[in-house]
């Protein structure tokens, strides 16, 4: 009897460790999301995204948001991504038969200006531009704060401004789309002809200028306003955000769904927590400016009544146009 026991209790032992080594060796469904975000954003969604769905491989990957347009068209249903964040608007138009229309969500929690007619993203964020300037940079070479859009066209300026380009970066494009708006199309681009006589260099994405601002690389740059405050907050007394007279320049930017993998549980429901749960800790974090109906917002730091420019027209065939014109 006692052998039978012992025997019993051997098997038993025997299966919990063939069980646990199956645990051990199961493989996790893998959820890929690409993002134009800024990395401490970045940083934020992966984290808790990880933290909700443990039992899901996630991956995040960071492109500029020309490039992740660029690759989904190249590679289609191929693409590895199953998500896409953080994209701005145009872009997401750009690529949107590849997108999946999200049918089942619940649109009525966003401002209704904001929802696109396609319902094949969801409003994230509104991204505002500004004018920031490295005071410390400006006061060591003796040069004047700017007040203007002209003054930056001044000669003690050369090769101490910094801007993204209107080509990779929706940061960038918002301000020629708001000048193109404020000017006219042939003062703008003469504007911009004399102003790259100054630029050190026009950066791939949106947060280039400010990270040669805090290397004192340059004195000024257009960037973003959230980015700019962000580094504010986080310590960097050097750094100042102005806005000129046209004032500030924006672009909204969403989330959204590969048609590939719109049929898979683990995908939808990543997604559904992005697009709310998360993207309310992101507008009370770093964008303030109200995207839900019944959420309003306030970051410390962040500047208040902004006013924000002229951004009509701000459609893909005119973006199109306007950056096939920038190239020549």
């Amino acid at each position: 009897m006692k052998t039978l026991t012992r025997i019993a209790a051997l098997l038993f032992l025997f299966a919990v460790v063939l069980t646990a080594f199956a645990g051990c060796g199961a493989k996790k469904e893998k959820i890929v999301i690409w993002t134009s975000g800024e990395d401490y954003k970045n940083d934020y969604y992966l984290s808790e995204c990880r933290k909700k769905f443990p039992e899901y491989d996630i991956e995040l990957v960071y492109m500029s948001t020309a490039a992740i347009a660029a690759k989904v068209i190249e590679e289609g249903d191929r693409c590895s991504a199953d998500l896409i964040i953080s994209e701005e608007y145009g872009y997401l138009e750009k690529c949107s038969d590849y997108l999946a229309v999200l049918s089942d969500f619940d649109f009525s929690v966003f401002l209704d200006e904001l929802v696109p007619e396609s319902r094949k993203y969801t409003p994230e964020l509104k991204n505002g531009g500004c004018v920031i300037v490295n005071t410390k940079v400006l006061a060591d070479r003796g040069i004047a704060e700017p007040t203007c859009y002209a003054d930056l066209l001044k000669p003690e300026y050369r090769g101490l401004v910094s801007m993204p380009s209107p080509k990779s970066s929706g940061t960038g494009y918002m301000f020629l789309r708001q000048l193109v708006n404020e000017w006219g199309e042939t003062e703008a681009f003469d504007y911009f002809d004399a102003f790259s006589e100054n630029v050190l260099q026009y950066t791939s994405s949106g947060s280039g200028p400010v990270a040669a601002l805090e290397a004192r690389e340059v004195a000024v740059g257009l960037g973003m306003t959230s980015q700019a405050v962000v580094r504010i907050n986080a310590g960097n007394d050097e750094l100042k955000i102005l806005f000129f007279e046209e004032g500030s320049p924006y672009s909204m930017y969403g989330n959204a769904i590969l048609k590939k993998s719109a049929d898979r549980t683990a995908v939808r429901e990543v997604f559904d927590y992005l697009a709310t749960d998360l993207c309310r800790g992101d507008n009370e974090r770093y964008f303030p400016d109200r995207i839900f109906k019944d959420f309003a917002p306030v970051v410390e730091g962040f500047p208040v009544n902004v006013k924000y420019g002229n951004m009509a027209n701000d459609t893909l065939p005119e973006k199109e146009r306007l950056q096939a014109k920038w190239d020549h």
